[in-house]
């Protein structure tokens, strides 16, 4: 189902080779990692439920113990493949991120013998910067000042792909074949779902950066629905912090444009510009996977969630430091800030009003807590 396969096999490959190819890459992967991917377990998770008040069945993915800690190995090991497929089998490659990304880049990165510059900001955790430079990436510190408009690590690894350099990001305007990759944590729900039965409401709570994670998920789970693996009502609801709300803001002037979905749709398509932009005046937070300036992939996010009902919300601090201590608590599960934001949203005690005894509610619990250094 990947497109990369289908590109193989239109450019005349067989089936074994391509399996080659993704057995060999994985068998790097796991000389470096550890291991290679497996599909991530997804549990119910009753006691976190009742904690949060819910009536709703709770669900947890956790792809804290994927490859690089997250979910973000998914999407880059996809565009290997593309590279592979597309013979783009040297140069350098460049990647903007501050944490999981990076070191999922880098890791694949290695396995493929591809040499890869990392974006990072000055305020990138040390551990993080240490695990890059062991994996053989080359580090660059790229510093906001008072003239900088939007992510300075974005630009710096936009001025690295005019020298020559290969885009490796997992945001699907820079690197497109990133959301390819990443539907397989969608498609291993939809999956996961059937198995347990499950049928009627799925309501996806999906922490967003830079919406790659939302995007690829729904498409993913929509698939399996297709395939007809589950039969399920999926929703879509999205969650960002006070600190950087892009796609909030351009939800709200989407809504203000028009009553009809169909219509905001269109409009957010026809003029892009006129809703999403770079978050003027980034904060702080524990969730600092999640504060990108734009959220680059929010039109297919967007569409998700005017298509099935859902929508964004915007969580303070406070419920991101209370949601974390509750997530850890109730699961053992060591994800970090960002990788349980998408819960956090559920201490809102109007969200769980939405939702009854026959619904189920899904969050991905995806990047494990690291010690900083």
């Amino acid at each position: 189902m990947l497109d990369s396969y289908r590109k193989a096999i239109s450019a005349g490959w067989s089936d074994q080779r391509f399996v080659e190819l993704v057995e060999g890459l994985n068998s790097e992967v796991a000389e470096i990692a550890g291991h290679g991917f497996s599909i991530t377990p997804l549990t119910r998770q009753p006691r976190l439920g009742a904690s949060l008040g819910l009536e709703a069945s709770l669900w947890v993915k956790d792809d804290t113990g994927n490859v690089g800690g997250s979910h973000k190995a998914r999407h880059l090991f996809g565009t290997m493949l593309h590279l592979a497929v597309d013979e783009n089998s040297s140069g350098s490659l460049a990647i903007a991120s501050c944490g999981n990304a990076a070191l999922a880049a880098a890791v694949v990165a290695k396995a493929a013998r591809r040499p890869i510059q990392v974006f990072v900001p000055t305020w990138a955790d040390r551990s993080i910067t240490a695990a890059l430079k062991e994996l053989d990436a080359k580090v660059v510190t790229s510093k906001r000042t008072d003239s900088t408009v939007g992510d300075p690590t974005v630009e710096g690894m936009q001025r690295a792909v005019q020298k020559g350099a290969t885009p490796f990001s997992v945001q699907g305007p820079f690197t497109p074949t990133a959301l390819d990759g990443g539907r397989t944590i969608g498609w291993e729900l939809a999956e996961q779902l059937a198995l347990a039965r499950v049928e009627g409401s799925v309501a996806l709570f999906v922490q967003v950066g830079g919406g790659a994670l939302a995007a690829s998920a729904w498409q993913g789970l929509n698939d399996g629905i297709r395939e007809q693996w589950l039969s399920a009502d999926p929703v879509l609801n999205t969650v960002q912090t006070e600190s950087s709300a892009p796609l909030n803001r351009a939800w709200r002037l989407l809504r203000e444009t028009s009553e009809d979905r169909l219509e905001q749709a269109e409009n957010a398509r026809s003029n892009p510009t006129k809703f999403m932009w770079a978050w003027e005046n980034v904060g702080s937070s524990k969730a600092s996977g999640i504060l990108d300036d734009v959220t680059y992939d929010w039109l297919p996010v967007v569409e998700a969630m005017l298509a099935s009902g859902g929508r964004p919300h915007v969580i303070p601090e406070s419920l991101v430091e209370s949601g974390h201590r509750l997530a850890v608590d109730e699961t053992q599960i060591a994800a970090d800030h960002t990788g349980t934001a998408g819960l956090a949203a559920l201490l809102d005690p109007t969200i769980a009003e939405d939702y009854s005894d026959s619904d189920h509610i899904v969050v991905f619990f995806t990047g494990r807590q690291r010690e900083a250094t």
